[in-house]
This record gives structure tokens, sequence and C-alpha cells, in this order.
């Protein structure tokens, strides 16, 4: 897209408006819009800088949250250079700005088979972690209703594992667990690395939740796929606080939802990758 391009037909007249008074004079260098979800991202260019611009649509349900996680969780990283920093934000409008970070992807690089990358992974999580910890009464039976209402929508689940998963939940606690921010999506396509540094990206699903949900996409592909990455995590973690029935739980619950929504979303290659981590869960679940 040509720097002089305008993205008028992907914003809103309020988006554009808002961008048109933070950063009159902006241009659009590249657009990251990844296309699943009702969302446009942008790269833009202006006289005080690079951004990132993340536009939601009707239907998108993650600005506010992450405008939330910019102004509560994410300085912690931010300061430091570990995340972008909040430059401008609107929930009403569905509208978030912040300062591009430099750095490639470490999902499809060297990166993502080095252990020294999942080290500095895990000691940048444990800091997100430990900035607050509270207790929710609700979470668990919430989860459990979740699992629930994703059964009962559209999927490609076999109905022989649907019955398995319907008694695999049959009895699911409900006790109070301690609850931490999250980032939700914490896996290699939301770091990047630059030199040799990790940096973090992507804050549509931040919310508090048990520390452990945060290792479940990483358990079930980079943990598999090399020895060496589960160990090196959790070294620069610092511990490793997995119950194991609770872990069991976690990992039935992202299954679940992982098949489901890249189902409903017509993302084949990601409910492939839920219905084997359906699988996995229930063999462990016995």
């Amino acid at each position: 897209m040509p720097p002089a391009e305008r993205p008028t037909p992907s914003l809103t007249a309020r988006q554009r408006e808002l961008l048109d008074t933070w950063l009159p004079g902006y241009a659009v260098v590249a657009d990251h819009t990844w296309g699943l979800d009702d969302r446009t991202v942008l790269e833009i260019v202006h006289a005080r800088g690079r951004f990132i611009v993340k536009a939601g649509g009707e239907a998108e349900k993650h600005i506010a949250r992450e405008i939330h996680a910019h102004r509560e969780w994410v300085p912690v990283w931010a300061v430091t250079g570990h995340a972008p920093k909040l430059v401008h934000a609107d929930a009403a409008a569905k509208l978030l700005v912040t300062a591009h970070l430099p750095g490639r992807l470490v999902l499809g690089s060297p990166a993502q088979d080095d252990p020294e990358c999942y080290r500095q992974a895990g000691r940048l999580l444990a800091d997100f972690h430990a900035q607050h910890q509270g207790v929710d009464d609700d979470y668990l039976a919430q989860a459990h209703d979740r699992i629930v209402r994703w059964l009962a929508s559209d999927h490609r689940i076999a109905p022989d594992t649907v019955g398995r998963l319907r008694d695999a939940i049959r009895d699911w606690p409900a006790e109070p667990v301690a609850v931490v921010p999250t980032h939700g999506d914490w896996q290699p396509r939301n770091w990047l690395i630059d030199g040799d540094d990790v940096r973090i990206i992507d804050f549509g699903r931040a919310e508090m939740r048990p520390a452990a949900t945060d290792f479940a996409r990483l358990a079930r592909q980079d943990f598999e796929r090399s020895p060496l990455l589960e160990p090196a995590f959790f070294d620069g973690y610092g511990r490793d606080p997995r119950e194991p029935a609770s872990w069991r739980r976690m990992l039935l619950h992202e299954a679940v939802g992982s098949a489901v929504w890249a189902y409903q979303v017509g993302d084949e290659d990601f409910e492939a990758q839920g219905h084997r981590m359906i699988g996995q869960a229930l063999d462990m679940a016995g």
C-alpha cells in the first residue's frame, strides 16, 4: 500500500475522524489485518513516529479489553521496551493506537526453537503475573458453562467425543481460584524477536485468570516440539505452578474453545489443532 494512501474503506467515519485529530497527516504503510475477526490492524507513519492502529468493527469484542490491559497491566513491559506503549485510545469508537514495536514474529523464525527465547518469555510472563493477585469465586463455574455453550453451538467435534467431553466436565468443581493478569494468547505468534530481545504484542484476550491458563497453548504446541523448551520457559518463569487436576481442566477448556472458535471463523489449521488438543486432554482426564 503506498504511503500516501488513506485507510478509508476499513475504518468508520468516527475512527477516521479520531485518527485525523490525533495524528493529522498520517500515512498507511502496511495492513496487518488478520482477516478472521472484525478488526483492522494498520501500520502508519506520522511526523511523531511509527504507530500501530487497531480498529474494531460492529461485531468486534476485544478492543475494550485490550485498551484496559494497556492502561492497567502492559506498562510493566512497555516501560522497558518489551511491549508497545499506549498512545491514544477510545473504547466507544473501538480504536486503539500504540507505538510501533520493532522486531519480527518469533513464529516461523529460528527463535521459535531457541530455548533462550522461551526463557525470556517465561521471565516476562512472571513479571506480568506478579503485578496483582485476586480471587475469583465464579471462574470455574463460568469456564464450565462456556464449554457447555460451545458444545451446543456449531462445530465439527464428533458426537462420541462430545459425549466424552460432557462426561469429563460432569463433576467440574466450583470453588474460588486465585487469578492474576494473563495475556490470554501466550505463544510465539504474539512474541517479537529484535536482536536478542523478546517483546510482546496483542492484548485483546488479556484478563484476570489462573496463571496456568497462559501455559496451555505452549504446552500443546511448542513444548511438544522440543524437550528443551518447557524447562527453559519455567526456568525463566521461576517455578511451575501447575496442579494436575486443575491443569487438565484448563486444557479441556482451551481445547474445546479452540476447536469451536476455529470452525466458526473458518481457520481449518487451528481447528485441526483444537481437535488434537481435545484428544490429548481427554486422554489426560482418563
